[in-house]
């Protein structure tokens, strides 16, 4: 499926019900979108974790946005392997989430050893003078961290 066709521009422009800053296409859950011209269309998404409760909301969005723009039938697809990965969300994605205080996963090794992160990049002012707060922020897959600068807290988008 090319990028430029109409249902996969619309598609991709859906946001992200818990991120709204950020469309299902940054994220990188936006697999595939085929259309035939009969006005059918056919969305492939991959969740960003196992049991993502966004991803009902994900689906009725897509249909419903798809549905709006004069598809006939929308069929939303999850597919879950491969899994999905920080790796997949876009360089848009990573800034649009530090814009809107929440510091982005960091970029993971193709191989070796799994780096610890000891310290996240405070997406108020900057400082890697942080802590881990807690393990789960607002979501599961985001944590809770404090700035010992600012002394803001902030969410850390994990690296899955």
């Amino acid at each position: 499926m090319t990028t430029e066709a109409p249902a996969w521009r619309i598609a991709a422009d859906v946001l992200d019900p818990e991120l709204p800053v950020v469309t299902i296409a940054d994220l990188g859950i936006l697999r595939d979108v085929t259309e035939d011209d009969q006005g059918r269309v056919h969305v492939q998404i991959t969740p960003t974790y196992s049991g993502c409760p966004a991803m009902e909301t994900i689906r009725t969005d897509l249909v419903d946005t798809l549905t709006a723009a004069g598809y006939q039938h929308v069929d939303v697809e999850f597919v879950l392997s491969p899994a999905w990965t920080t790796d997949w969300m876009s360089d848009t994605a990573r800034a649009k989430l530090t814009a809107y205080g929440i510091a982005p996963p960091a970029a993971r090794a193709a191989a070796g050893p799994v780096p610890l992160e000891l310290s996240v990049r405070c997406p108020q002012c900057g400082s890697t003078d942080t802590r881990e707060s807690s393990r789960f922020g607002s979501t599961a897959c985001k944590s809770l961290w404090v700035c010992r600068g600012c002394r803001e807290p902030f969410d850390h988008f994990k690296a899955i």
